[in-house]
Parts: C-alpha cells; sequence; structure tokens
C-alpha cells in the first residue's frame, strides 16, 4: 500500500497542475515541427505523458503484484529468476537436408547456444512427404526436410538428447515429429523420462492465424489432447504444448488481442484435457506459451506480467487446480519477425535487441532472437551468430538479469499491466458469449478482429502517423544487397532419393499393418500416440502416417471471412 509520503504526492494537486501548465506551455512552444508520436501504444491503449502514484490509487500490491514465485506472479514465475538459470538461449534454425541441419546445430552450440529449436519445411509442416507434388519447389526451403525416422536420426547425429532440450515448430503433424524424436532417443538408448522439450502442437491458432491445419478442429483437437496425455505419462519434462502467441500476432494483431487469443486457447486447451478424462493438476504443469515480442518496448513487458496473473487466477479460482505449478506460465519469447525491415537490414540488430531486452524484463523462460537478414531469406551463419550474440550481451553484461521485474513498480508499467488485463478480460466474455473457441474460429470473429487490427496499422504507416525508420522515414537512395542464405535445389533431390531409398529397403507389409492399425484406432477413441509410435518405428512416412488419418477424418477448408 502506499505511505504517507507517498499519499502527499498523490493528493498534491497543486503541484500536479503547476507542472501540467508548464507542459502545456513546452508543447506550444515546440509548435508542430516534425514528428509528433501518437500518443497510444501499438494496440491502440492511450497514454498520458506523465505517470504519479495516483495511477496506482485503488490497488493492492499484495493481490496484485506480489513478489517474484508467488501467486500472482505478476513478478515472475521463479523466486530467484535469472539469478539462479538465466534464460534459455534458443536460436530456431533448419534448412535444407537434415545433415545440413544438423551441422548448423552443431555450430550454434559450440557458439553457446544453450537449447536447440527445429524450423521444419513446409512440406514437412502440411504433413507432405518430399517427393510429393504439391511440395515441389519448396523441399528444404523455409525449415528442414523431414520426412522419416531416418531424417529425423540425421538431424541429431552427434547430439545426445538426454542432454539437450529440444523446441520443435509444428503444429498439426506434431504427434508424428515428437513420436520421431522418440524413436531416435529409442536408438540412442536415452529414455524418455530424460527427454527435455516443447512441442508446439497448437492447432488452435492455426485456424486462428497461420493457416497450417490439415484436418478439421475437432479431430485436430483430439490429436492434440493424446499428446498431452501420452506426454503426463511418459515423458514428465516435455512440454505437449506450446501455447502460441507469436503467429497471431504476426498475422497482424494488436498486443492485446494476442494476449487474449492466445490465453483462450490455453483455456480450450484445458477443457479439452479435462473433458478427455485427464486430472488439470495432472496436466496443466507441462504446458507452456509462446509470445511475440514486438517493438513497443514496454507494451510488451506489461503484456508479459499481465498472462501471469491472468493465467494463474484462472488456473486457481475457475479450473480449480491445486497444484501450484499448474498455476505458473512458464514462456519463450521470439523477437517480432514482422517488425523486421528488408531496407536497411542492419537496423534490424537494433530492432531486435530492443525487442529482446523487453522479453528478458517481462520475464521469460526462453528466447530466440531474429537475425538481421531473416525478413529476406533463412539467416546466414553470421546473422545467427550476431543474433546470438545479442543475447548473451543482454544476459551477461548489461546487468538486467541481477535484479527480477527491475520495473516493477513503475507506475507506468503497472497502470499498463492493469489496463491490459482489463483489455484481455472483456475478449474473454465476448468470446464466451459467442460461444467460445471453436465457435469464434467458424464464425470468422478471430480472423477479422486480427484483419481490422492490421489494417488500422497499415493505415497508420501510410498516414505518416507512425514512423518505421527506412521504411517512410530515413530513407536511404541506395542500398548495399546482404549477402543470403540459398538453399540448392540438389538438396530437393537428394532428400527425394533418400524417401524413395527408404521405401525399397523398408518392410512393405510390416508399413502395411502399421497404417491399417492407425486407421482402427482412429475410428475409435484410443489414443493415437501408440500407433503413430508404431507406424514410425516401422518407417513410414509422415506423409502416409497423415494419409491415413485423413482417411478417417478428412481435411479442413476454411469458409472466407470478410
Amino acid at each position: 500500500m502506499l505511505d504517507q509520503k507517498q499519499s502527499s504526492l498523490v493528493d498534491d494537486e497543486e503541484a500536479l497542475e503547476r507542472w501540467a501548465k508548464r507542459y502545456r506551455a513546452s508543447r506550444e512552444r515546440a509548435g508542430r515541427n516534425g514528428f509528433i508520436p501518437l500518443p497510444e501504444t501499438l494496440s491502440g491503449l492511450p497514454l498520458e505523458p506523465l505517470y504519479t502514484p495516483a495511477a496506482m490509487a485503488g490497488h493492492d500490491y499484495g493481490q496484485e503484484i506480489g513478489y517474484p514465485g508467488e501467486f500472482p506472479y505478476t513478478r515472475g514465475v521463479y523466486p530467484s529468476m535469472y539469478r539462479d538459470k538465466i534464460f534459455t538461449m534458443r536460436q530456431f534454425a533448419g534448412f535444407g537436408t537434415a545433415a545440413e541441419t544438423n551441422e548448423r546445430y552443431r555450430f550454434l552450440l559450440e557458439q553457446g547456444q544453450t537449447g536447440l529449436s527445429v524450423a521444419f519445411d513446409m512440406p514437412t509442416l502440411m504433413g507432405c512427404d518430399s517427393d510429393d507434388p504439391l511440395g515441389q519447389g519448396e523441399v528444404g526451403r523455409c525449415g528442414v526436410a523431414i520426412d522419416s525416422l531416418e531424417d529425423m536420426e540425421r538431424l541429431f547425429s552427434g547430439i545426445d538428447l538426454g542432454q539437450v532440450t529440444t523446441s520443435m515448430t509444428i503444429n498439426s503433424p506434431a504427434a508424428i515429429l515428437l513420436a520421431m524424436y522418440v524413436g531416435v532417443a529409442e536408438r540412442q538408448g536415452v529414455a524418455t523420462e530424460r527427454l527435455g522439450g516443447t512441442l508446439q502442437n497448437d492447432i488452435l491458432k492455426e485456424y486462428i492465424a497461420q493457416k497450417e491445419y490439415i484436418y478439421p478442429p475437432a479431430p485436430s483437437l483430439r490429436l492434440v489432447t493424446d499428446v498431452v496425455a501420452f506426454c503426463t505419462r511418459n515423458i514428465p519434462r516435455w512440454h505437449p504444448i506450446s501455447i502460441s502467441g507469436y503467429h497471431i500476432r504476426e498475422a497482424g494483431s494488436t498486443a492485446v488481442q494476442e494476449l487474449a487469443f492466445t490465453l483462450a486457447d490455453g483455456f480450450a486447451y484445458v477443457e479439452a484435457g479435462i473433458a478427455a478424462g485427464l486430472e488439470v493438476d495432472a496436466f496443466a504443469p507441462q504446458l507452456s506459451f509462446f509470445f511475440n515480442s514486438h517493438i513497443d518496448f514496454f507494451e510488451e513487458i506489461a503484456k508479459y506480467r499481465a498472462a501471469r496473473r491472468i493465467w494463474a487466477r484462472r488456473m486457481r479460482d475457475h479450473y480449480h487446480a491445486r497444484d501450484q505449478r499448474s498455476w505458473l506460465m512458464r514462456f519463450h519469447t521470439q523477437t517480432a519477425g514482422c517488425s523486421l525491415t528488408a531496407q536497411q537490414v542492419e537496423n534490424n540488430v537494433a530492432r531486435t535487441a530492443l525487442e529482446a531486452l523487453a522479453a528478458v524484463l517481462g520475464g521469460t523462460q526462453s528466447l530466440h532472437t531474429n537475425a538481421m537478414d531473416e525478413v529476406l531469406s533463412l539467416p546466414t551463419a553470421k546473422a545467427a551468430q550476431i543474433a546470438l550474440r545479442t543475447q548473451q550481451i543482454i544476459a551477461y553484461e548489461t546487468g538486467v538479469a541481477t535484479t527480477i521485474d527491475p520495473l516493477g513498480g513503475s507506475y507506468f508499467v503497472e497502470d499498463l499491466t492493469n489496463r491490459m488485463e482489463a483489455e484481455a478480460e472483456r475478449y474473454f466474455q465476448e468470446i464466451d458469449q459467442r460461444g467460445g473457441v471453436l465457435a469464434c474460429i467458424a464464425d470468422g470473429f478471430f480472423q477479422r478482429e486480427i484483419a481490422d487490427a492490421a489494417f488500422r496499422y497499415q493505415q497508420q504507416l501510410d498516414q505518416g502517423e507512425r514512423l518505421v525508420v527506412g521504411v517512410n522515414a530515413f530513407v536511404s537512395a541506395e542500398e548495399d544487397a546482404p549477402a543470403l542464405l540459398r538453399i540448392e535445389q540438389s538438396a530437393e533431390e537428394d532428400q527425394k532419393a533418400a524417401v524413395a531409398s527408404l521405401r525399397q529397403r523398408r518392410d512393405g507389409q510390416g508399413v502395411a499393418n502399421a497404417l491399417e492399425r492407425l486407421r482402427e484406432v482412429a475410428r475409435s477413441d484410443g489414443n493415437l500416440m501408440l500407433p503413430i509410435l508404431d507406424c514410425v518405428r516401422a518407417l513410414c512416412t509422415e506423409g502416409e502416417i497423415v494419409s491415413a488419418m485423413k482417411e478417417v477424418f478428412g481435411d479442413y477448408r476454411e469458409s472466407p471471412s470478410f
């Protein structure tokens, strides 16, 4: 609570008015020369020119802010935060063949990276094999091509899965890629109890934003829940879902929408797990989140603080979780790809550094920093190294990791945190009134909200109300084209040859039997992870496994929403 000295500041209206007069006079003298920033956040929340103790009037420190590692976790999920363990540095990487990406992983680990993060190519993300005509020209382009257990084994060749944590950005076919990872661990002799990492496996945000879906929502949600149940029983150190706001933000949402829609998805997954017969405290501690860190520095910090508080309260009070680990929102952060510019790419180093700093001040558990050239291509080794060094400088040179939540208690940050929470709660009410997350996906509510936000932002850029350096301000007439990473066509040909070789060498009858067993379980209500694992061990390809389930579940076509 405010002490007497602070209270006198709050009540000193005469001093505040004296300052306000000087402020207005100063603005009048300045006139309208030059750019005047919009008095609002990127989400459109209005901002005052100055915040005083009055912003905290009526708020209870213990109930709303508290201490790190204690409910409601506004200041962080662990009592000591980075004083005991620095955030995991996890650079997103993948290109070409598994062997090529393995070389990049080894390079990053040698440079001090502390966790691996797999980027898959588009055919893999969409459940297609590399020799599928639909994937022509895309194999290995935006990530690594993985068709079978043998590819996954090549990807992690020489890397002990019991000693490294791995994040895999895969959604609709997530169960298959997890099964391949487990298969590699089996071949290495690593027990599943030792495996640590994260599977994105967030299918709801695919319908909302990224559009990399295969099956309709209901069977897709079943697959997610089956993975959660399998990991709860077999891989206790694994996060079976990384509930992702990152792609919602990249699609054009505001920070408020990212916060609200991501947590709404999280609530939907909790409800799906409970409906499947799982005890909330059996699986909720393994859930994790993935947020964007955009360029509006303080709004991003407030977003993370509000997210922790909302999640803790909802898990305790609404879903009646009793294990305090179920209340903790642990999250990974990636700097905003959509904030990077193709113009003056070197400026992206500064953007990324500031966004990474916001994530750290907001209390992230792990971090990926985008490379400066990532807006043009997959990053070169040099650009990836600079991005990693950015994290290391923040962690080990700036001192920001020494004090927990150093912006806690800031009149501005606390007020903004409260307003972010209030705006998110408003969205939760509207989502509930519309029938929940699946109903909102079906009627296009999320998609319309994001599209409208993206349109408003573009209007502000076009009208010069917001400036982006090098794009609509401080433009250079001539720029040197940066050296980019090129993926050779030979990578696609090599991958197609590997798939053809696999089909010739494997036991065809064993493949057919495994796929038929998968179809049988898909028609029932059994857990799909076990037959998927058997398919992977039999060297079925990802495309074959996806096709077998598609025969039962069908595929999804979105209804356009305008």
